[in-house]
């Protein structure tokens, strides 16, 4: 199939996607859409940035234009969750997009924004909800939402749910949801517990994979720059200056870390601003639009804050610091390269995360090619093969490298250390 035309969806659903500048569907819309049309629960696995959204979201629509009449008092007749407030937003307003002009409604409730309105929202019934687990249970502690009519149930980005430790959420909510339902389930990477939420929530369904799961698109160049910590602060604003003008990702690992680096950015006069969970939900929706609109061409972010950002434009992932969580190094390169396009991921790896670069490595099955720099003695088993290294293998009685929380802050300078208090005695 080679068009929207030849996958069976509604006229008007076909008139909203070529209004919307949509062309021929991607792998995994191709193989995903037919089979929700059917009604078959479907897994889909694919890397961000393959259009996960229209896969689920088309067939979903598709179903719902059939059913006649306003959704009743407090209800909804399909529900997708997903881990952040970003991606909420981000899913809802390409689902408006398609649904304008038709008789179909769709709301959202996330943390962070005003729940008694979300609540008035909820009163009037609306045909999809768009939400994140922790509100919706919070709506439903209040009886404000009834999910018995609940027909379709969507889990984007399942497997950073079960990193937020969403699945005792998903428990609460599952037995609420209406049956019999139709379940779709996309996820970019697949750890082990993804076959229980498969198991617990999906009926017979029809796996879909367009890519092994933990590889990153095909269109991203990556690279990797071994240096010490104080080096990194340096080694960023030497990468942001020789493309001043691209749209740059940088990642932090901490909500602190990235604020600081953000500011020292911008007092070297780089445009730059910042999205963690320390900011409100309309100072990161305000930082996201003035990145998306070039206003600014650096942002910060945390993993969690990142999730929704679906921005075509975005040339360079910096991973500043090595995640904790390797899937979410996948993940984060994901924001470069959306939509067919090229883009270059870039991470800063010091010797204290060696080893968080070798697991990266193992579950990504390649070797990131080493751009400048070597790994100290001790640190050998973290590079990728063909790297350059020096000396061999830590001694015994040789003492550890620090872990990374304890070496030093995002701007590289060592965290100064309280003196051990001595007792009177």
């Amino acid at each position: 199939m080679f068009d929207f035309d030849m996958l069976g969806l509604a006229p008007v659903l076909n008139k909203a996607i070529q209004a919307a500048g949509f062309s021929e569907p991607t792998p995994i819309q191709n193989q995903a859409i037919p089979l929700a049309l059917e009604g078959h629960d479907v897994m889909g696995l694919a890397q961000t940035g393959t259009g996960k959204t229209l896969a689920f979201g088309l067939p979903l629509i598709n179903h719902l234009l059939s059913v006649q009449g306003k959704p009743a008092p407090k209800t909804a007749r399909a529900l997708i969750l997903a881990p952040t407030r970003e991606l909420v937003n981000q899913i809802a307003e390409s689902l408006r997009v398609l649904i304008r002009g038709t008789h179909l409604k769709a709301a959202v409730v996330v943390g962070g924004q005003s729940i008694n309105r979300q609540i008035g929202t909820l009163a009037r019934g609306t045909d999809i909800l768009v939400a994140t687990p922790g509100r919706l249970i919070d709506l439903m502690d209040r009886g404000a939402v009834d999910l018995g009519q609940v027909r379709h149930l969507v889990l984007d980005e399942a497997d950073q749910m079960l990193d937020l430790g969403f699945i005792h959420a998903l428990r609460k909510i599952a037995p609420r949801l209406g049956t019999p339902r139709q379940t779709m389930l996309f996820s970019a990477t697949m750890p082990k517990q993804m076959e229980e939420i498969s198991a617990a929530y999906l009926t017979n369904p029809r796996r879909v994979q367009v890519s092994p799961p933990g590889k990153a698109a095909d269109k991203i160049t990556q690279s990797v720059h071994f240096l010490e910590k104080p080096q990194k602060p340096g080694k960023l604003r030497e990468i942001l200056s020789r493309d001043k003008g691209a749209l740059t990702l940088v990642f932090a690992r901490t909500k602190h870390g990235a604020e600081k680096l953000m500011k020292g950015l911008v007092a070297d006069g780089f445009n730059a601003a910042s999205i963690h969970g320390n900011k409100s939900q309309g100072q990161r929706d305000r930082a996201i639009k003035a990145f998306r609109d070039g206003q600014i061409n650096v942002l910060v972010a945390t993993d969690v804050a990142a999730r929704g950002i679906d921005i075509p434009g975005v040339a360079y992932v910096v991973n500043y610091e090595l995640p904790d969580v390797p899937d979410n190094y996948v993940h984060r390169i994901g924001r470069t390269a959306r939509a067919g396009r090229e883009g270059e991921a870039i991470a800063l790896c010091s010797p204290e995360e060696a080893d968080l670069l070798r697991q990266i490595q193992k579950i990504m099955k390649i070797d990131i090619p080493v751009a400048s720099g070597t790994l100290p003695e001790g640190d050998r088993s973290g590079a990728p093969k063909g790297a350059k290294t020096r000396g061999g293998p830590r001694r015994r009685g040789q003492k550890p490298a620090p872990k990374p929380h304890m070496a030093g802050g995002a701007d590289g300078k060592p965290k100064r250390r309280r003196p051990r208090r001595r007792s009177a005695a």
